[in-house]
């Protein structure tokens, strides 16, 4: 059980690494935002066209990498959205069960099964060299490869947390069980 914590605990660490990360990236997407509404309402004063269709999908893009990335680091904050309405008033030990199953049956596969679909679609775009079909364009085969890298994590994350959870079963002091804030 030892040996499976430590990975929970690099998992978590690198999910929350890239999740520090994010913040930066959001950052450059709010730059994004205002250059781009600058540039449509000041070039539209003027007469010129001072926007590009690189920088909306560079600012499309910057969102796609915050929610897809962004996933794993917040299933490890447990910051995704549940019903809690009875899951709140339950005991520990059957919330712990309920989330063992829950990311057991249910997400684990579906990561799984993400990646399976997933893994042709960036293949194809790779081979391919995928870029935009708008003028000035960015290249999409990064952003799907993105997909790929999202899926592995959030399954990741999912072991991390079952591994977690099932620490604090066999009676281990476990890190991170609270949500990870800080």
């Amino acid at each position: 059980m030892r040996y499976l914590l430590v990975f929970s605990r690099a998992v978590d660490g690198l999910n929350a690494w890239i999740g520090r990360g994010l913040g930066w990236v959001a950052v450059v997407l709010v730059i994004l935002g205002v250059i781009n509404v600058l540039g449509r309402y000041i070039g539209a004063q003027i007469g010129m066209q001072l926007s590009s269709n690189a920088l909306l999908e560079a600012q499309t893009q910057a969102f796609n990498l915050i929610f897809l990335l962004g996933a794993a680091w917040l299933l490890a904050r447990d910051g995704h959205i549940r019903v809690d309405i009875l899951y709140s008033t339950l005991r520990q030990r059957v919330r712990l069960w309920i989330d063992i199953i829950g990311h057991a049956f249910f997400l684990i596969p579906f990561c799984v099964l993400m990646l399976w679909v997933s893994w042709d679609y960036a293949m194809r775009s790779w081979r391919r060299m995928e870029i935009s079909p708008n003028p000035d364009g960015l290249p999409l085969y990064p952003i799907k490869t993105v997909i790929l890298i999202a899926f592995a994590l959030l399954l990741l994350q999912a072991l991390s947390e079952i591994i977690k959870r099932v620490g604090v079963l066999r009676g281990h002091d476990v890190e991170g069980l609270d949500g990870g804030r800080e």
